[in-house]
């Protein structure tokens, strides 16, 4: 199949699981076609049978605000012309199922048939979608697309409350590839690795995020200030936004800060998440939980919140540890007891590693996309 994919190319998880999507169709033979502002950072440009395709937006006087979704429908429409798409995959419905009808609309006109999907991920739902001044065209977007898909029952079951959505939602989770992700096997290469980030005594606690507010980056700080006040411990955040700086402030007034590292955006997770021993996950609301799948499929327990789907991902005291949001204290006590019982981690650690190999490994979860695309090419609507 010849797929066109659109996502925001930025850190956050929609663009994370858009790209690696992409990047497993085309190593099974298919041919991948972005189509965004700039290309997905997950991207090395070296993928065979990947294409990427720039969306240029021309400012005017006339327009405040460019009118980036107009200029995406009419890119649609010329790549999918130009490269013979069989069908089109959004990822987040605003704006971008909005343009992809648009460009079915324009092909249409020309007798050409370019159906396409839209995947729900989460805040295009829950927070945009919601707004009053988009809520009316989010939901006549899912209506018109061929083909929908959620990462979660729990967001499948939100969409349909919200928005009255009567066609129906496919759920296909999030995934992770597991032999790129995955632990390091050999401790002593292990111990050699983590000496760059931590003393030898120290257990690293990790978090992993786009630091906007839901991911509460604050209460990471202060989880890890309480575990480093009973442990030898070690505070590595992965990845930036507007919470960093509040972050940094705090582990400087707790006195924490040399024990507390911000390593920025990183493109390789996959050689960071092994590493540590714990991740913090202490968001207000996930609609999966991409960064604790990533962890555990490395073989790193998470710590979270019991909010929106993370429990269909986490089992709690199982492959996980679950609490309420802004149960700092709860969360702390929870790895300091499990950083004592060393036995009950490393227990945990391989259950949760089972898990994503069994259930959200993208050999089990790509034919399942792919068997959704061709059901919609087997069947116009």
């Amino acid at each position: 199949m010849r797929i066109g994919i659109t996502c925001y190319p930025t850190y956050g998880g929609s663009g994370v699981v858009a790209t690696e999507l992409g990047i497993e169709l085309a190593a099974r033979g298919h041919e991948v076609h972005f189509i965004s502002y700039s290309q997905p950072f997950r991207l090395t440009g070296r993928d065979d049978g990947i294409f990427y395709h720039e969306v240029p937006v021309s400012s005017y006087p006339l327009f405040e605000f460019p009118p980036y979704d107009l200029a995406l429908a009419s890119r649609m429409a010329e790549v999918a012309e130009f490269c013979n798409l069989d069908l089109l995959h959004v990822h987040y419905a605003i704006p971008h199922s909005v343009s992809a009808l648009l460009a079915r609309q324009m092909l249409a006109a020309k007798g050409r048939r370019l159906p396409f999907v839209t995947t729900l991920h989460g805040t295009d739902i829950t927070l945009v979608g919601l707004d009053r001044s988009y809520l009316p065209i989010t939901r006549y977007s899912i209506q018109e697309s061929d083909g929908v898909t959620s990462i979660s029952s729990y967001l499948k079951d939100k969409t349909v409350e919200d928005f009255g959505v009567t066609r129906p939602i496919e759920v296909i989770p999030n995934f992770v590839n597991c032999d790129v992700y995955t632990p390091i096997l050999d401790e002593n290469v292990r111990a050699a690795a983590r000496l760059k980030l931590a003393k030898p005594d120290e257990a690293i606690l990790m978090h992993l995020s786009n630091f906007r507010p839901v991911k509460r980056v604050v209460d990471v700080v202060k989880v890890f200030a309480q575990v480093a006040r009973e442990l030898p411990a070690r505070l590595v955040l992965v990845g930036d936004g507007p919470d960093r700086s509040a972050a940094e402030w705090l582990a400087h007034d707790l006195g924490i800060q040399t024990r507390v590292q911000f390593l920025g955006k990183q493109e390789r997770v996959n050689e960071l998440l092994p590493l540590a021993d714990i991740m913090l996950m202490p968001s207000t609301l996930e609609s999966f939980g991409l960064a604790a799948l990533e962890a555990m499929a490395c073989k790193v327990l998470a710590i979270a919140t019991r909010v929106g789907g993370v429990p269909e991902l986490i089992d709690d005291g199982d492959t996980g540890l679950l609490y309420p949001v802004g149960a700092v204290e709860d969360m702390a006590a929870g790895a300091i007891a499990l950083l004592k019982d060393r036995d009950r981690l490393e227990t945990m650690r391989d259950a949760a590693r089972k898990i994503a190999q069994k259930r959200f490994c993208s050999t089990l979860v790509l034919p399942q996309y792919i068997k959704y695309y061709e059901s919609i090419l087997g069947n116009p609507t």
